[in-house]
């Protein structure tokens, strides 16, 4: 395959990684926006990650189905087709500051993600050799870091901007002052979500008429010949598949918690929301510099296993730090979490679809509905939070970051067996 029949797409790609990125990040705004503008508790607007994300469990063998049936472009743009629609969907949950609705957009948002995620992360695994598939993927995680550490700045400014304001304000004002105080914090959501809409729409028509290439299956075929897995009958035959889909459902738990509790951690650390606002942006850069980190070293430096052994053993230091720092210092720990994180899924996915052959797709589907850790587990931290506090709730992101270096070290290579 020529450089140009490889850029082209991955540009393409790249484009689309970033989508991923500024949509999925705005839930760490999100969550205390909802949870001022419809009066909730924490274990309530957690409910925002677990609707996002639990549609990657329950979309994510459709998904599969689907792009057997569209192929690989015209999937991409029923993906992006359903986040609009799923985005759309906020105009008349703000107007009425109905709860419910808001998680149903959020869920038809990620079921389009779940398609566009289906699609995307096998194709620039395989486009190119397999052990330099982690710098790949740390390229998308640059467009996808950079679009994440935007979106909470930008939506943060367009409707928390005046968040303490409204806080204290409320206090002091009757039920229907209340009301009126309320409708027009949840009104301040519509216009960034129409214009969200339109641009997924037209990015859906470009992709349609794009010159993306399909990836084909009989090309997946001549690896798994190759690694000797062609007489294989059953997804079910790959254990080091079936155990990088628990890693993968504990990575974007831990890495979710990272990014979308840290706004409301500033607060509780007695950071004004006005300046915590922009700490999941910090979470993201510190990710960026990890697949900066990724691009330059992998596999020039150290393989994809080592990446992964180095980013658990360092998720377990932060973590443990912020627990018993405070203040600043402990913000600053669960920031430093993003660059832990960051050369996780690049070095997890390779990994996990490494000789599946025919079996890929099915592979890289039950891999996106690992991606349900990201519905759960902050779940179960919002009410860690509620029932203890948000610094000690921070104690369930240790044992999946063990689990994870367990995988690094020694559960990759199940398939060898």
């Amino acid at each position: 395959m020529t450089n140009k029949a490889v850029l082209n797409p991955l540009i393409i790609i790249g484009i689309l990684f970033f989508v991923f990125g500024f949509v999925t990040w705005l839930s760490a705004v999100l969550i205390p926006y909802l949870q001022l503008a419809c009066e909730l508790n924490n274990f309530q607007s957690y409910l925002v990650a677990f609707a996002f994300y639990i549609s990657y469990f329950l979309m994510g063998i459709p998904s599969g189905w689907l792009l057997k049936r569209t192929g690989f472009k015209n999937g991409l743009s029923a993906g992006l087709i359903l986040v609009a629609v799923g985005s759309l969907l906020f105009v008349p949950a703000a107007v009425n500051r109905f709860y419910p609705l808001f998680l149903l957009g959020l869920f038809v948002q990620g079921a389009g993600l779940t398609v566009l995620q289906t699609a995307s992360n096998p194709y620039v695994t395989i486009l190119g050799p397999k052990e330099s598939a982690a710098r790949r993927i740390s390229f998308m995680g640059i467009c996808n870091g950079i679009a994440g550490a935007l979106a909470p700045v930008i939506l943060g400014a367009a409707i928390l901007n005046d968040a303490d304001a409204v806080k204290n304000k409320l206090g002091l004002l009757n039920s229907s002052q209340k009301i009126i105080e309320l409708n027009a914090l949840a009104a301040k959501v519509i216009v960034p979500y129409l214009i969200i809409t339109g641009i997924l729409i037209i990015l859906a028509i470009v992709i349609r008429f794009s010159a993306l290439p399909e990836v084909k299956e009989e090309n997946l075929d001549e690896e798994a010949e190759l690694s000797g897995q062609q007489a294989k009958t059953s997804i079910l035959q790959f254990p080091h598949l079936l155990l990088g889909v628990l890693i993968l459902f504990l990575y974007t738990g831990v890495e979710v918690i990272a990014g979308n509790s840290i706004i409301g951690y500033g607060a509780f650390q007695g950071i004004p929301l006005s300046v915590s606002k922009f700490f999941t942006s910090f979470t993201l850069m510190s990710m960026l510099a990890g697949y900066l980190i990724g691009i330059v070293c992998i596999p020039r430096f150290f393989s994809q296993e080592t990446a992964l052994k180095s980013s658990s053993l360092l998720g377990i230091l932060f973590a443990v730090a912020a627990i018993f720092s405070t203040g600043l210092i402990s913000v600053v720990f669960v920031a430093l979490l993003g660059l832990a994180n960051s050369l996780m899924w690049p070095s997890i996915w390779p990994l996990a679809i490494s000789g599946l052959g025919r079996f890929t797709k099915t592979g890289s589907s039950l891999l996106v509905m690992a991606i349900s850790g990201a519905a759960l587990l902050p779940l179960l931290y919002g009410y860690i939070t509620d029932h203890i506090n948000p610094q000690q709730a921070y104690w369930i992101v240790v044992p999946c970051y063990v689990t994870i270096g367990y995988y690094a070290v020694s559960g990759h290579k199940l398939r060898k067996k």
